[in-house]
């Protein structure tokens, strides 16, 4: 998501990030991978090897299928100048992109070619999908305390899910990822990653990611109040996490322990 005023951002972290008795996961740094500085991550995914990302702001909003491990980019798509790309995740033989306040999101197929647009009522976020009694399921946030549940096929909602820490609401989810049986999720101009139990919206545990900032040199257009941690995928292969930020220079491929 978007910039903020600096005296709201200390307000806003602490009441929304605290995490004083949740565990925080320990993780080590596996490697580090370049990243383009021009990429405003707003969604994040690993499929068959290699990443999809899609990128944010009006007029620079794209879609990307890279290298894992060079970057170098493989396809891309320019989404409409009105429109702000948000949160990405893959299904089957589709590619679902989010916009931020547009309404609409947009459905391509793996080689980037628009199927649809289907209307979301609600701003855009992060997103990702995971398996429900009910089937397959997209998973959305829109910078609220709550993950809604669309069913991929109508592209309606089925539910939602309110995440809490210690019974308070967790604000500003990003971007997601379903692993390993829970969604791990981005919050906004947070350093930290939230694992949220899918059953009942709890924050389990931390992983608190703040000095992973510091093991790049920041580029002359570093912007500290934009350029925040965002992006999650998970490698089902490697059981390794990739994270990067906002015009970061650099991806990390992590391992976080299971408890």
């Amino acid at each position: 998501m978007k910039a903020l005023g600096g005296a709201c951002l200390l307000v806003l972290y602490s009441a929304t990030v605290a995490g004083a008795d949740t565990p925080s996961l320990g993780y080590r740094i596996v490697a580090k991978y370049p990243h383009d500085i021009r990429h405003f991550t707003e969604g994040l995914e690993i499929r068959d090897g290699q990443l999809y990302e899609s990128t944010g702001g009006y007029g620079q909003s794209q879609v990307f299928i890279k290298d894992l491990r060079t970057g170098r980019t493989l396809r891309q798509l320019n989404l409409p100048s009105a429109m702000f790309g948000e949160g990405l995740t893959t299904l089957v033989d589709q590619v679902f992109v989010l916009t931020w306040r547009e309404g609409v999101g947009m459905i391509f197929d793996r080689q980037l070619r628009e199927k649809r647009r289907f209307k979301i009522p609600r701003e855009g976020w992060g997103l990702t999908h995971m398996p429900t009694l009910g089937g397959e399921r997209l998973v959305m946030s829109d910078g609220s305390s709550k993950l809604f549940q669309l069913d991929p096929a109508t592209l309606k909602d089925t539910g939602s899910i309110s995440v809490t820490e210690k019974a308070y609401p967790v604000e500003r989810l990003n971007e997601l990822e379903y692993a390993r049986g829970e969604i791990y999720a981005n919050v906004w101009m947070s350093p930290k990653i939230a694992v949220i139990q899918t059953g009942s919206g709890q924050v389990r545990a931390w992983v608190d990611l703040s000095r992973l900032s510091s093991l790049f040199e920041k580029p002359a257009s570093w912007n500290a109040s934009e350029h925040v941690l965002n992006g999650i995928a998970f490698d089902p292969e490697s059981g390794h996490f990739f994270v990067t930020g906002k015009c970061w220079p650099k991806l990390f491929e992590i391992d976080i322990s299971a408890d």
